[in-house]
């Protein structure tokens, strides 16, 4: 199976980029993953960084697409976070999120872990098929009936986390329990919260839709979030990946919503 790879990160309106993100890949099994750090003195941006290679260059070792090994390269980031914490005071309150999505296209399976509010869209037929729940203290309060989702909310409420990497007590990732079986058009988009709080399902859908690429679809995304255009604009980064051949995408595909 054909995969191709697009990634965008951008500092918006902050005076450093705090994501970070990439891919890896050898004829094999991929990994993705894409973290966005946060913390007081420049902690964030080193937060994401070392957690990005950790998962990275574990994977590199250990190229193999099961449950155990993603929560293993989690973990791992996690530790590797903490180390770097304990060894400068400057840095002991950084914290970051972090999505990791691992494919094997020739075995067609794909599984995927994260912490945090960082996300994972998975996109079949056009659709919005999968998506991570958020780490936060706003889908809390969603899924505890305090709060309507479709409701405004407050960016406070939005941008506090109950899990993350950087600690012990607040790490708790979700990983994909089973391989979801890949599908020629399928689409993935991992992505920070400075780019998924300025579109939606529908949009990311409708861009998709409209696509030549995964490039001209990270374009079209990016496009919104810089129209949203605030002035305290935050960070914002994305992967876009593209299984199947060029003429056999996602949006050829999209005639009816399932369900």
């Amino acid at each position: 199976m054909d995969v191709l790879i697009s990634v965008v990160s951008r500092v918006g309106a902050r005076e450093r980029n705090e994501d970070a993100c990439g891919y890896w890949r050898d004829g094999g099994p991929v990994c993705c993953v894409l973290s966005d750090g946060a913390g007081g003195h420049g902690g964030g941006d080193v937060a994401s960084r070392i957690a990005v290679e950790s998962v990275l260059g574990s994977f590199a070792k250990h190229p193999e697409c099961s449950s155990h090994n993603v929560a293993s390269l989690i973990a791992r980031a996690n530790h590797e976070v903490m180390q770097e914490q304990s060894r400068n005071d400057r840095l002991s309150d950084m914290r970051a999120t972090l999505v990791v999505l691992a494919f094997d296209p020739r075995g067609r399976l794909a599984l995927w872990g994260h912490v945090g509010d960082s996300r994972l869209y998975m996109l079949r037929n056009g659709y919005v098929e999968a998506r991570t729940k958020d780490h936060s203290l706003l889908q809390s309060m969603i899924d505890a009936g305090f709060v309507d989702p479709a409701g405004p909310h407050r960016q406070r409420d939005r941008s506090v986390l109950v899990a993350s990497l950087g600690s012990d007590d607040g790490f708790d990732p979700d990983v994909l329990d089973d391989p979801v079986t890949l599908n020629a058009g399928d689409a993935f988009l991992l992505c920070s919260d400075g780019f998924w709080e300025h579109t939606s399902d529908a949009a990311i859908e409708a861009a998709l839709q409209r696509s030549a690429s995964p490039d001209d679809w990270l374009e079209q995304l990016e496009r919104r979030v810089a129209d949203a255009n605030k002035p305290a604009q935050d960070n914002y980064s994305a992967i876009a990946v593209w299984c199947g051949p060029m003429d056999f995408t996602t949006r050829t595909m999209a005639a009816q919503r399932p369900g």
